[in-house]
Formats: C-alpha cells, sequence, structure tokens
C-alpha cells in the first residue's frame, strides 16, 4: 500500500541532495523575504503602488533573458561550479540590499537594479540546481524529490512573506535583508560541499546555437514539449491572482485582509498535497496525472468565479461576505491540483530529457514559469475589464479547460507516457 504522507527517501538516500535540498529551501525563505522588503520599502520611497507593480517587470525580464542563455550555460560547464559561482553572486546582492537599506540610500532606482540582477543569477542557478537532481538520485524517486521541492517552495510563498512582514516592523529593512543574506550564506555552504557535476554525453559552448539546439530538441519531442503547452493554459488563461483585490474590494468584502487569504489558499493547498504526496511515487502514468491535475485546477478556477458571482456581497461595515470561506476552500484545491501537475512535469522533464540538454529545457521552463503567470494577469485583468471578476474567473477556467481537451487530441500520446519508458 503506498505511504500517504510526503516520501522522504531522497533526503535519505543522497547526502549531497539532502544538502542541496536544505540550501534551496533556506535560500527560497531568504527570497521571499527580499520580495516583501523590497515592495514594502519601494511604496516607502514612493508612495506609488505602481512604482511597486514596476518590480514585477525588473524582476521578469531578466528571467526570462538569462533563463534561456543560462540553460545553455548549464550545459557547458560543470553544474556545482554553475551553482556556487551564482549563488555567490546573490549573497553579494543580498548584501547590496542590506548596505542600501543600512545606509538609508532611498533609491528605487538601485533597488531595481538590485532586482533585475538577483533574477537574472536565479535564471542560472535554478536550471543548473534542478539538472543535477536526476545525477543525485535514481529515477524512480524524482516524483518524491520535486514533492519535496514543491513543499519547500510553498513554504517559501508563505513563511517568507509573514517573516518579513513581521521583521519590517520590528527591526527595519536592514535587518530583514541582513536574515536574508545569513540564509543564502549557509545556503552557499551547503553548495560548496556537493560533488563535482560535469555534463554528460556531447558538450556544447554556451552561445546562441546551443540555445537553438535546445529549442529544436523541444519543438521535436512531443512529451517533454505537452509539460510546457498545458501549464501554459492553465497560467495563461486562469491564473486568478490579478482578481483577488477587486474581489476583496467588492464582491467578497473584507479589503486587503481577504486578499491575503485568498492568496495563501494557494499556497497552502500546495503544502498540503505535497505533504501528502506519498502515493505519487507509484504513479506510472504520468502525462495522464498532469493532464488530470490541470484539468482539475481549470475545473477549480471555474467553481471559484461561480462563488464569486454567487456572493452576496460584503456584509455592512467593510468586513468580508458569506461566501469567502468557500472561496478559500476552492482556492486550496486549486493549489493543490497545481501542486500534483507540478511534480510529474518536473519529473518528465528531468527523466526524459538528456542530462546534456537538461540545463537548456530547465531554462525554457524558467521563462514558462516567470512568463505564463504575467501573461496570465494580463488576460485575466483585460478579460475583468470587459465582464467583470467573476465571469473572468469563470471564462478563463473553461478556456483552460477546452485548451486542454485541445491538446490532449493533439498528442494523444502524452497521456500514455510511462513512468518505466520516459520517452520524451
Amino acid at each position: 500500500m503506498p505511504r500517504l504522507l510526503i516520501d522522504l527517501s531522497p533526503l535519505r538516500s543522497s547526502v549531497p541532495y539532502r544538502r542541496m535540498w536544505l540550501g534551496t529551501s533556506l535560500s527560497a525563505i531568504g527570497t521571499g523575504l527580499t520580495t516583501v522588503a523590497v515592495s514594502l520599502q519601494i511604496y516607502d520611497i514612493t508612495g506609488s503602488t505602481f512604482n511597486v507593480g514596476l518590480v514585477g517587470l525588473f524582476a521578469l525580464v531578466p528571467l526570462v533573458a538569462f533563463g534561456l542563455y543560462g540553460g545553455a550555460i548549464v550545459d557547458a560547464y560543470d553544474r556545482r561550479r554553475v551553482v556556487v559561482t551564482t549563488s555567490t553572486g546573490l549573497l553579494l546582492v543580498g548584501v547590496g540590499f542590506t548596505a542600501q537599506a543600512w545606509f538609508d540610500v532611498g533609491s528605487v532606482g538601485l533597488l531595481y537594479g538590485l532586482v533585475a540582477v538577483q533574477n537574472a543569477l536565479f535564471a542560472v542557478n535554478n536550471p543548473a540546481r534542478t539538472a543535477i537532481v536526476p545525477r543525485l538520485l535514481p529515477v524512480g524517486l524524482l516524483p518524491a524529490a520535486n514533492a519535496l521541492t514543491g513543499l519547500s517552495m510553498g513554504l517559501s510563498y508563505t513563511v517568507g512573506p509573514l517573516v518579513a512582514g513581521a521583521l519590517v516592523g520590528w527591526w527595519g529593512y536592514s535587518a530583514t535583508y541582513a536574515v536574508e543574506v545569513a540564509l543564502v550564506a549557509v545556503a552557499l555552504a551547503t553548495l560548496v560541499a556537493l560533488p563535482p557535476v560535469p555534463p554528460e554525453g556531447e558538450v556544447r559552448r554556451a552561445g546562441l546555437a546551443s540555445v537553438w539546439e535546445g529549442l529544436r530538441f523541444l519543438g521535436t519531442r512531443p512529451n517533454v514539449r505537452m509539460t510546457f503547452l498545458v501549464d501554459l493554459a492553465a497560467m495563461v488563461f486562469a491564473m486568478p491572482r490579478v482578481l483577488f483585490p477587486a474581489i476583496g474590494a467588492t464582491a467578497l468584502g473584507g479589503g486587503a485582509t481577504t486578499v491575503g487569504l485568498l492568496s495563501a489558499a494557494i499556497a497552502a493547498g500546495t503544502v498540503t498535497a505535497n505533504l501528502f504526496s506519498g502515493p505519487l511515487g507509484a504513479v506510472r502514468r504520468q502525462g495522464l496525472a498532469v493532464l488530470l491535475s490541470v484539468a482539475a485546477w481549470g475545473a477549480t478556477i471555474v467553481a471559484f468565479g461561480l462563488v464569486v458571482a454567487a456572493s452576496p456581497g460584503p456584509v455592512p461595515g467593510g468586513g468580508a461576505g458569506s461566501s469567502l470561506w468557500l472561496a478559500v476552500a476552492v482556492l486550496v484545491l486549486a493549489g493543490a491540483a497545481d501542486a500534483v501537475s507540478s511534480v510529474f512535469r518536473m519529473t518528465i522533464l528531468q527523466a526524459a530529457t538528456p542530462d546534456a540538454l537538461r540545463g537548456r529545457l530547465q531554462g525554457v521552463f524558467i521563462v514558462v514559469v516567470a512568463g505564463g503567470p504575467q501573461l496570465g494577469q494580463l488576460v485575466l485583468g483585460t478579460t475583468a475589464q470587459l465582464t467583470g471578476e467573476a465571469l473572468a474567473a469563470i471564462a478563463g477556467g473553461t478556456a483552460c479547460l477546452l485548451v486542454l481537451v485541445a491538446l490532449a487530441r493533439y498528442q494523444p500520446g502524452f497521456a500514455r507516457y510511462d513512468a518505466r519508458d520516459p520517452t520524451p
């Protein structure tokens, strides 16, 4: 009988993997701290929500640009060396954040610049770390390893912002950034202890030709390609976060508190699903599992829209409406579905991609993960402007389901993908 709770076998079976997972988890919490602290500091300096919103632009552009080229770097050099070098850079960026707060520089431009450099380094660091995992663990433990990654990321999305808010309130920005520096320093120590991980197979020089080779591989390997396409269907058409502020102000009420609850609900679903991910290691039809979990995501977003549409509105005095907790419950289910999809998409990508191309494909993954939700905010935000928030969620979830059906019909072999024979 499959175990119910998360499988910790990867942590027990590989000391290098255990060290890297610990370092990655600490670094992710530090990144969560900085993300919130930067937004708060920019708002304190400018008093402008627009200026806070520009942080996303300065993060996204380097992620996209360096995600593609960074993957080529990962495939051309020892991955331990790439991880250690970029983590050292992230540590220095953290020192920069701390110094500008300590000396009260008050420069929004400097903060934008540090955010850009931080995300450029992350766009190389993340594919390198992810490409190392299949070299440290047998293929049968990859689902468990990706569930552990999902758990650490989910916790970072909840713990990081909560701790950042408290630290900024108690000790100020410089102390908050200093905590991130300490966490990244510990993470760097765990990465230095990794064994060398040189790329296997034919090594190509990092450059545009190498990037293009990775894209050509993706274009001719339907199972790997489908992991990206189904995620784009979910994130572009049915990522509801952009709707939360208006929903908190009107349909459900409660304002910022409601927005926080709705955002935390998705993260709570992610954490819960990963905590109870033990049975996922026994799933062979991983492509089918991806399709079903993305379908569940789309269906829950439709349900969320229906709950918002049926809400009687805010209670007198500005409180939240009676439908809030039902909306939260639906989004918890959505987060759980996304977590399952993420585990299997990452597992297929790692297992079915040759080692010589893993860095480049992980670079494309970074671009999709970063760019999909950003594009989704534009799509749902525009739809909401025309139809209202409830109908935008219903339409987005429905579009996700329709595109998913079309993709499954276009590539029927994906539903038959077997973990025992990882064919790209």
